[in-house]
This record gives structure tokens, sequence and C-alpha cells, in this order.
């Protein structure tokens, strides 16, 4: 009898809910604003009259600011070999109507580098490196690899490598 009493009670409660209370189940934290558009940004890479290509994108809020960052690997178009890839972080732009301005540049085209495997994950980048140990390996085929990651810290992204393969 008691726990009948009790359940009576308690089923009571969960259906009137205390006074003044506004929420419902089917309220969530606001998802962040959607990143800014890859395509549309401009990058610091000379591809002639092809212009740059976006590879891959991801979107999050990596600062926390409740506004998400697109990151972009980007590449200049090439009919053979591997080209080396810029990642890039993108920002809303300042004004209405302007392009998404780049916040950081990750990777540099000019390290002679190519960018796999780009994830995203709360603050967290992560990719993997593909490069080249001497001037004589053709640019068709890297033959280093690393994983690597970026982390939001203290106002700027940390850069934090995987040992390399076949290190203790």
């Amino acid at each position: 009898m008691t726990a009948a009493a009790l359940a009576g009670v308690l089923g009571g409660t969960a259906l009137l809910g205390p006074t003044g209370a506004t929420a419902t189940p089917s309220e969530r934290p606001a998802a962040p604003a959607p990143g800014p558009d890859a395509d549309t940004a401009r990058y610091p890479l000379d591809c002639g009259p092809t212009g740059a290509e976006v590879i891959d994108r991801a979107t999050a809020d990596l600062d926390g600011d409740g506004r998400a960052e697109t990151v972009a690997v980007v590449r200049c178009p090439a009919g053979i070999g591997t080209p080396p890839s810029g990642m890039y972080v993108l920002a809303h732009p300042t004004a209405e109507g302007e392009r998404p301005r780049i916040a950081e540049t990750l990777v540099d085209p000019g390290e002679d580098m190519s960018v796999q495997d780009l994830a995203v994950h709360d603050r967290t980048i992560s990719a993997r490196l593909l490069g080249y140990s001497s001037s004589d390996v053709p640019r068709c085929c890297p033959d280093l690899a690393r994983d690597v990651e970026w982390n939001w810290r203290d106002g700027k992204f940390v850069l934090r490598a995987a040992p390399p393969a076949g290190s203790v």
C-alpha cells in the first residue's frame, strides 16, 4: 500500500512538474552556427588559371566561441603526381558578404607535404601527413608518413606528432 501511494505521488509530480518550469524535454543546447564555406575562401596558392581545389573539409567549433570553424585541405589540381597540400582553419568573415578568412595555416604547401585522413573531434584536428625523404623520390609516391594532431589550447593550435613509424 505504501509503494502504491509513493508511486502515485511520484507519478503526479512528474506529470505536473515544479511551478514555473518552462523547459521541455525536446529543448537542447543550441548547435554552433555552420562553418564558413571552404569553396568561397581565397587561399595563398598560385595554381594558375585552374585555381585551387578543396579536397577535404571538416567543421567544428574549435575555439569554443559558439561559431564553427572550417578546416580545409587545399591543393592545386594536377594531372599526375601528388601535389602538395595546404591545410587552413577558416573563420567567418568580419563583415557580411565577404569571403571566409584564413585564421590559421596548419600545413603550408611550401613544406611539400600532402594531407590525408582529415578528422575533427571536439577541439582536436587530426591528419596524416605524407612527404618525401629526398628530392630523388618521385612525386607520385610519398615515402614518409606521420600522424599529427592540433589541439586548441590557450588561444592557439598546438601541434602534436605521433612518433615516427618504427621508433621506440
